[in-house]
């Protein structure tokens, strides 16, 4: 959950650099809720969060926890990236 919010948080940084939000998805709802849309992404990656931990006993949903995270760290030294160049 410390990666989605710190996605969040780094998505806001950019976006007030003149940056854009690259998943389509999240750029409708942001187009639709402005800065509040956090909270749909909060709701939408803690259910399913719920769920795969839910399910952490299976081997499938072991591996989709570890793919996920790693995703998620690659994609926040990206978003480090972007704004130490900004």
């Amino acid at each position: 959950m410390s990666l989605n919010i710190l996605d969040v948080l780094f998505t806001l940084m950019i976006i007030d650099h003149r940056g854009w939000e690259a998943n389509p998805i999240v750029g409708s709802v942001m187009e639709l809720h402005g800065e509040l849309f956090w909270i749909w992404k909060f709701l939408i990656t803690s259910a399913c969060l719920v769920l795969l931990c839910l399910h952490s006993k299976f081997r499938l949903a072991q591996a989709a926890i570890i793919a996920l995270a790693s995703i998620y760290v690659l994609l926040i030294f990206y978003q480090v990236f972007l704004l130490i160049r900004l």
